[in-house]
């Protein structure tokens, strides 16, 4: 399937609430419509990890009558929304991509995922993740092109809106398993200001955030708040701040450009195409500084010249205690690839995470000093097109990266920052999102920036 951003038109919710209200359409019908395009895509797309038909008809046909009678629970009342199935549900299990968990079944709901229901969400699904939320693939593929990855960790919940299977779906980010699987596969999505949504059982990591896939920022933006809303954010943390519904478009007076260390292995043709967007938004009156041109922003290049790395050490030692147990409980239930990972965080000592905490406190307030420089930062989603897979050559080293390269996404989590990520570039027929990142607590601010660039700059193809 050939991808055009300026033709693709992804499934969206928001727009069929006044049929709901009027009576032209229900909830239950476009589940049903769903339902026919998972039957259609989902043998090659594989973005399921357990379904439970039976209980989202239920909801459904309970949402329909709620809109029916004029007392819909919110804005997403009847909204089919997929969980990643790194996060708890009741009636559903929660294997996590991970043998060692296979019919693990807590019959709990995660914070979000209770939320969700709370708003009347029909929890319709558990979308897939790479093994323990890491690096090792499932069976996933893009949905634009079976060959290639969906990206990680976070590859069910990208493919299903992608595939035009769901609205909207959650996934989770650490390094970069919400914005890259977003911009591989043509969503729009948030990933919060650190603890914005609560992680409820998903407390282990401290760069961990809940944040929604969607066809749609008026659809993404009202699942992030109506969760919010409901459960607040992680402990500790005052939660997402914003409106009740989606931010109205809002014009920058200024960006600037993040190359990150990415820019030095990102491609011609994409690296061409982001150049052509920024043209656009410069002729539209926008002043878009680069690193040349303010030593803040220069300094802010540096701090997290090596993002990537320091991003997988903290997660990699924060994760080590917990994995280790698994292993030892379960060895044949963990993956080669996840071991190898393991392995690199117990060399790790405490001062060894002790430098990289002061070096992520360093990266943050370089972000803080160049905030009263720009409305936010404009950078790519991901280091051009997904990258093809078909699966590690028996005999051979072990693919490094098999879901793509979060070279592009592991600064905002190390700066605790929210990012948007939009399907404004096609490269070669695939999509390349490009992102928008703000100050933490600014996620308002990133999506109407967001909204105001889908209607004032024309995708770019190369």
């Amino acid at each position: 399937m050939n991808y055009d951003p300026r033709t693709f038109r992804a499934l969206t919710f928001h727009d069929a609430i006044p049929r709901f209200r009027d009576g032209a359409d229900t909830p239950r019908a476009y589940l049903e419509r769903c339902l026919e395009t998972i039957a259609a895509r989902e043998p090659v797309v594989k973005a399921f990890a357990a379904r439970n038909d039976d209980a989202a008809r239920v909801a459904a046909d309970a949402s329909s009558a709620r809109w029916r009678a004029g007392r819909p629970l919110s804005a997403i009342d009847g909204m089919p929304v997929g969980i990643k199935d790194l996060l708890e549900t009741r009636d559903m299990p929660t294997q996590m991509g991970c043998e060692a968990y296979r019919d693990n079944f807590p019959k709990r709901d995660n914070a979000a995922v209770w939320a969700l229901r709370q708003a009347g969400a029909v929890i319709f699904a558990k979308t897939t993740t790479a093994e323990l939320g890491g690096s090792h693939p499932p069976a996933t593929t893009n949905p634009f092109d079976p060959s290639r990855t969906p990206g990680g960790s976070s590859s069910g919940s990208a493919a299903a809106v992608g595939a035009r299977m769901l609205p909207s779906a959650i996934g989770t980010q650490v390094g970069g398993s919400i914005i890259r699987p977003a911009a591989y596969c043509a969503n729009f999505a948030l990933k919060p200001t650190q603890g914005g949504i609560n992680r409820g059982e998903r407390q282990s990591t401290s760069m961990s955030t809940h944040g929604p896939h969607a066809g749609s920022l008026q659809d993404m933006w009202q699942v992030a708040i109506e969760i919010a809303t409901r459960a607040g954010g992680d402990r500790g943390a005052p939660g997402l701040f914003g409106p009740p519904t989606p931010p109205a478009p809002r014009a920058p007076e200024r960006l600037f450009v993040l190359e990150t260390q990415g820019w030095a292995e990102l491609d011609d043709t994409s690296r061409s195409a982001f150049e052509g967007l920024l043209g656009q938004l410069a002729r539209v009156g926008v002043t878009v500084q680069r690193r040349d041109d303010h030593p803040l922003i220069e300094a802010l290049e540096r701090a997290v010249a090596d993002a990537r790395e320091l991003a997988g050490a903290i997660t990699g030692w924060e994760n080590r205690w917990w994995q280790r147990n698994l292993v030892d409980q379960y060895p044949d239930g963990v993956s080669a690839r996840a071991k190898a990972g393991l392995a690199k965080a117990e060399a790790m000592t405490p001062d060894d995470y002790r430098a990289a905490l002061v070096r992520r406190q360093l990266a943050q307030v370089a972000h803080a000093a160049v905030g009263p420089l720009a409305d936010a930062a404009i950078m790519l989603s991901c280091p051009g097109p997904a990258t093809p897979w078909s699966g590690d050559v028996p005999g051979q080293p072990l693919a490094p990266r098999p879901t793509g390269d979060y070279v592009f996404n592991a600064p905002s989590s190390l700066l605790f920052a929210p990012a948007v990520t939009m399907p404004l570039m096609a490269v070669g027929g695939l999509p390349v999102g490009v992102q928008i990142m703000g100050q933490q607590h600014e996620d308002a601010r990133c999506t109407a920036i967001a909204r105001w660039m889908m209607g004032a700059v024309a995708p770019v193809s190369g």
